[in-house]
C-alpha cells in the first residue's frame, strides 16, 4: 500500500528468514568482527582477480544466508542485488552460479536497502515466497575503478572512506519466524553540486535528510519511534552535515539513536580516514550486526537510510556533479510487529 508520496507500507510485513555476512582481512579486525559469518585472510580469496573475489564474497554470503534458512537454491524464485563494478558483472556471475530468475540493481552503495525494499514489495503482493537479496564490494576492485589502483599507494585526503570487502545477503520470505520489512520510503536524487569523489559523505548527506524527513512525513510519525535510524555510508563528515541538516529541518532526534553504518565496521584505530564505505557495508552491518543486535531483544524497530553516489568514472572525467540517493527500509522485531 503506497503512504504519502513515496512510502510503501507492508501489510503482510515479509519476515527476513536468514541472513548471512562474509568480510575480507580488514573487516576481521573490525569492531563488528563476531558478527560476519565468515571473514578471508586475504583479499584474492584464491582467485586471480579482485573482480573474480569479489564474485566470491556474494556467492559465499548467498550459499550461507540459505543454508541458515535451509533452504535449497532451486527454491528461491528471484535474486536482487548489485554492486559498484561495471555493469555490475560480479553480481551477474554469482547470480550464473545460483541459477535463480535475476534482476540485478545499481543504487550505487544504496543498493542493499533497493534490493530490501523491492524483494519486500514483491513477496507481501504475493509475488514469492522467497527472494535472496544483498550487495557487495571489494577494495581492491572499487578503488581501483573510481579512483586509483590500491598498489598506487596515492595518498588521499581527511574526506575520503575506505570501501569495505565484504558481501552482505538476506533471504526474504512470506513466511516464518524472523525481523519483518514493515515499510520502504524510495528516494530521489539529491544533487548539491559537489563533485569531488573523495567526499561522498558530505555529497549523499542531504539525499539520506531528504529520505528521512519524507519517511516520517510519510508515515506521520516522529523519529523517536525508531529505536535507531541508521544510515548507509556517511562516514564521519556525511554523518556530522546529516545530524546538523536534520535538526535545522526539526527532525529531532536523538544523537545515540542515530548511527552510521560507516562509522560501526572498523575499529577505532584503523586507517579509515572518515570511515566505510562501499555497496557492501550496509549490507554486512544490517544483515549482520544490527540484525543480531535485534535478535537479542537490544533493539525492536530501526530504519535502515541505505545512501549512493551515483558518479562513474565517465561522470567525473566529463567534469559532472555527483547525483545521490537514499533509500529507506524500516525493520522490526519483537512487540507488536507480528
Amino acid at each position: 500500500m503506497l503512504k504519502g508520496h513515496r512510502t510503501w507500507v507492508f501489510e503482510n510485513k515479509p519476515t527476513i528468514l536468514s541472513t548471512a555476512a562474509v568480510g575480507g582481512p580488514f573487516e576481521a579486525n573490525g569492531r563488528i568482527a563476531d558478527d560476519f559469518d565468515l571473514l578471508h585472510e586475504d583479499l584474492w580469496l584464491g582467485e586471480e582477480s579482485y573482480e573474480k573475489a569479489h564474485k566470491v564474497l556474494l556467492e559465499e554470503a548467498m550459499f550461507k544466508a540459505m543454508e541458515k534458512a535451509g533452504i535449497e537454491k532451486e527454491k528461491v524464485q528471484f535474486l536482487i542485488a548489485g554492486d559498484l563494478i561495471n555493469q555490475m558483472t560480479p553480481t551477474s556471475f554469482a547470480a550464473r552460479t545460483i541459477g535463480a530468475p535475476y534482476l540485478g540493481v545499481f543504487g550505487a552503495c544504496s543498493t542493499s536497502m533497493e534490493g530490501l525494499a523491492l524483494s519486500a514489495f514483491i513477496v507481501n503482493y504475493g509475488g514469492a515466497d522467497y527472494i535472496l537479496t544483498g550487495a557487495s564490494s571489494h577494495n581492491a576492485a572499487v578503488e581501483k575503478q573510481f579512483r586509483y589502483p590500491t598498489e598506487y599507494g596515492g595518498q588521499k585526503p581527511p574526506t575520503a572512506q575506505w570501501t569495505v570487502t565484504g558481501a552482505g545477503v538476506a533471504l526474504i520470505s512470506s513466511h516464518g519466524d524472523g525481523p519483518r520489512v514493515t515499510s520502504a520510503t524510495i528516494g530521489r536524487v539529491i544533487d548539491m553540486g559537489l563533485s569531488d569523489p573523495f567526499n561522498m559523505g558530505g555529497a549523499m548527506a542531504p539525499a539520506a535528510v531528504d529520505t528521512i524527513e519524507a519517511h516520517l512525513r510519510d508515515m506521520q510519525i516522529d523519529a523517536s519511534y525508531y529505536d535507531l535510524i541508521v544510515t548507509g555510508d556517511l562516514g564521519k563528515i556525511g554523518h556530522e552535515i546529516s545530524f546538523d541538516l536534520l535538526r535545522q529541518h526539526g527532525v529531532n532526534v536523538e544523537e545515540d539513536r542515530y548511527q552510521d553504518c560507516g562509522l560501526i565496521i572498523y575499529r577505532e584505530g584503523q586507517p579509515v580516514l572518515a570511515g566505510a564505505s562501499g555497496a557492501g557495508c550496509s549490507a554486512t552491518v544490517v544483515y549482520g550486526h544490527l540484525l543480531n543486535r535485534m535478535k537479542r531483544g537490544e533493539l525492536k524497530r530501526i530504519l535502515v537510510v541505505a545512501t549512493g553516489a551515483l558518479l562513474s568514472p565517465l561522470s567525473f572525467q566529463q567534469n559532472e556533479t555527483i547525483p545521490c540517493i537514499a533509500h529507506a527500509v524500516a525493520i522490526e522485531y519483537g512487540g507488536d510487529e507480528s
